[in-house]
C-alpha cells in the first residue's frame, strides 16, 4: 500500500476519535443528577438569604457590636430605660434560726430593649446566645440587697442566657443561689411565723437612668409545687415595689420578693414541751415518798432539776443570743421553778421533821430530868399517839421510861396497861391541846405533802392553759 494511503487512514482514525470524545463530553453536561439540580436552585424560585443564617457573617458584625459603645446605657443621657424583671423560684434551701438567713435557688430575668443590637431578619424571630456576649454589652447592674453570699451556677457552663430579637429587644437569664438576711422576731418561738424578703436594685443607676419594674405584676414571680422545708410551711410569696433613698447617690427603684413562713410546731412539742412537762410531773412523786426517806426524795428532785437545765441549754444552743424573752422561754423556765419549788418543798418538810424531833427530844430528858413517875404494866411494849403528832418510834421512846418500883405491882393483874404522866408546869393541859391544834399543818409534815399533791398539780395546768391559749 502506498504511504499515502496509509497517511490517509491515520488521519481519518484521528478524526474519528476526537469526535467520538467530543460527543461524550457533550451528553456528560446535557445529563445531570436530581440532587444537583436540587442544590443550583431555581432562579426563579430561590429565597431571599438570611443574614442570622450565614455562617460567613460573625456575631459582633451582625449586631454591630464594634459600632458601638456599650459603656453607656441604651438611650444614654435621654429618659430612663425601662428593665422588666420576672423571677421563678426553684428552690428554697435552708432557714438559718442561729444566722437569721436564708438561702434561695431562682431564674433571674431581665427585659429590656436596646435599638443599638437591632439586627435584620427575615425568618428567624431571636438570636440566642450564652455568657460570652454578655461581656460586650450592656446589661442592667442588678445586685441583691442585704446578700450574704450568692453566686452564679457554672456547671457545666456558666449558667447564662441571652436572647436578642430583631427589634433590638433584649431578654437576660441567669441562674443565681443567693443566701440574705432575715430580720426574725422569736419573741413566740416555736409558735411563730416569719416573713422574709429577698431585695434586687440597681447599683449604678438611680431611677432618673433605669426604672426597675416587675415585668407582669404578681405574676411576675412564680414558684415550684414542690417546694417544702422541714420546719416550715410556707404560706404566700407575693411581689412588691418602691423607691429607697440613699443620702449620698439618691433615689432607686428597688423589687421584693416576700414570703411567709410558719413553724411546724409538731418537733418542737416532741423535742421540748413533752419532756419539760415529764419532768415537772416526776417531780411530783417526791410528795408521795416517805419524808425520812432522804436519799429517795432529794436524789430524785436533784435529777430533775439538771434534766430541766440540760434541756434549756439545748433549745438556747440552736438559737441566736436574743435580748428577749421567747414563747418556749416562758414555758421552760416556769416548768424549772416548779421542779425546783418541789425541791424546795421537801427541803421545808426535811427541816420541819428535825425540829419537831429535837423538841421531842429535849421533852424526854426534862422528863427524865424532874423524875416524872411513869407506870409500865405492860408484858410488852404497844405503841401510842399523843395528840395524833407523834409516831410510833417517839411512842415507843417514851416507853422505855421503867422504875424498878413498877415490878412488884400486883402480878396477878394481867391487863395491859400504860400511863404516862407528864407534868412540866402549871399550864392547863386544855391550852396546851389547843396549841398544838393550831399549829398542826406547821408540826404535821404529812399535811405539807398532801397539799403539794393538790397545789403543784393544779397551779402546772393553769398555766398550761393559760399559756396555749396566749400563743395558740
Amino acid at each position: 500500500m502506498p504511504g499515502y494511503v496509509r497517511f490517509l487512514l491515520l488521519l481519518l482514525c484521528l478524526i474519528l476519535i476526537g469526535e467520538c470524545r467530543r460527543h461524550k463530553s457533550r451528553k456528560k453536561r446535557s445529563w445531570t443528577s436530581p440532587a444537583e439540580i436540587h442544590k443550583q436552585g431555581n432562579p426563579l424560585t430561590k429565597k431571599l438569604s438570611d443574614g442570622t443564617k450565614s455562617r460567613k457573617v460573625k456575631t459582633s458584625h451582625l449586631l454591630r457590636i464594634d459600632d458601638h459603645d456599650f459603656t453607656m446605657r441604651p438611650a444614654f443621657a435621654g429618659p430612663a430605660v425601662p428593665v422588666g424583671v420576672d423571677v421563678q423560684v426553684e428552690s428554697l434551701d435552708s432557714i438559718s434560726e442561729v444566722d437569721m438567713d436564708f438561702t434561695m435557688t431562682l431564674y433571674l430575668r431581665h427585659y429590656w430593649k436596646d435599638e443599638r443590637l437591632a439586627f435584620p431578619s427575615s425568618t428567624n424571630k431571636s438570636m440566642t446566645f450564652d455568657g460570652r456576649l454578655v461581656k460586650k454589652i450592656w446589661v442592667p447592674d442588678v445586685f441583691f440587697v442585704h446578700s450574704k453570699r450568692s453566686f452564679i451556677h457554672d456547671t457545666t457552663t456558666d449558667n447564662i442566657m441571652l436572647r436578642v430579637f430583631p427589634d433590638g429587644h433584649v431578654l437576660y437569664s441567669l441562674r443565681v443561689t443567693v443566701t440574705a438576711a432575715c430580720n426574725m422576731d422569736f419573741s413566740r418561738f416555736p409558735l411563730d411565723s416569719q416573713t422574709c424578703t429577698l431585695e434586687l436594685e440597681s447599683y449604678a443607676y438611680t431611677d432618673e437612668d433605669l426604672m426597675l419594674y416587675w415585668k407582669s405584676g404578681d405574676e411576675s414571680l412564680s414558684t415550684d409545687d414542690r417546694i417544702s422545708l422541714s420546719q416550715f410551711l410556707i404560706q404566700k410569696f407575693h411581689t412588691t415595689s418602691r423607691l429607697a433613698f440613699y443620702s449620698s447617690t439618691g433615689w432607686y427603684n428597688r423589687l421584693y420578693i416576700n414570703f411567709t413562713l410558719r413553724r411546724h410546731i409538731f418537733f418542737f412539742l416532741l423535742q421540748t414541751y413533752f419532756p419539760a412537762t415529764l419532768m415537772v410531773m416526776l417531780s411530783w412523786v417526791s410528795f408521795w415518798i416517805d419524808r425520812r426517806a432522804v436519799p429517795a426524795r432529794v436524789s430524785l428532785g436533784i435529777t430533775t432539776v439538771l434534766t430541766m437545765s440540760t434541756i434549756i441549754t439545748g433549745v438556747n444552743a440552736s438559737m441566736p443570743r436574743v435580748s428577749y424573752i421567747k414563747a418556749v422561754d416562758i414555758y421552760l423556765w416556769v416548768s424549772f421553778v416548779f421542779v425546783f419549788l418541789s425541791v424546795l418543798e421537801y427541803a421545808a418538810v426535811n427541816y420541819l421533821t428535825t425540829v419537831r424531833d429535837g423538841k421531842d427530844r429535849k421533852l424526854r430528858e426534862k422528863v427524865r430530868e424532874q423524875n416524872l413517875p411513869c407506870t409500865c404494866g405492860m408484858s410488852h411494849t404497844r405503841t401510842m399517839m399523843l395528840d395524833g403528832t407523834y409516831s410510833e418510834a417517839d411512842t415507843n421512846s417514851l416507853a422505855g421510861y421503867t422504875r424498878a418500883s413498877m415490878m412488884a405491882e400486883d402480878a396477878s393483874e394481867k391487863q395491859e396497861r400504860m400511863v404516862v404522866h407528864l407534868s412540866l408546869d402549871n399550864e392547863s393541859t386544855g391550852t396546851k391541846k389547843k396549841g398544838i391544834r393550831g399549829f398542826r399543818i406547821i408540826h404535821n409534815t404529812h399535811a405539807i405533802d398532801t397539799y403539794s399533791r393538790m397545789i403543784f398539780p393544779g397551779a402546772y395546768i393553769l398555766f398550761n392553759l393559760i399559756y396555749w391559749c396566749a400563743y395558740c
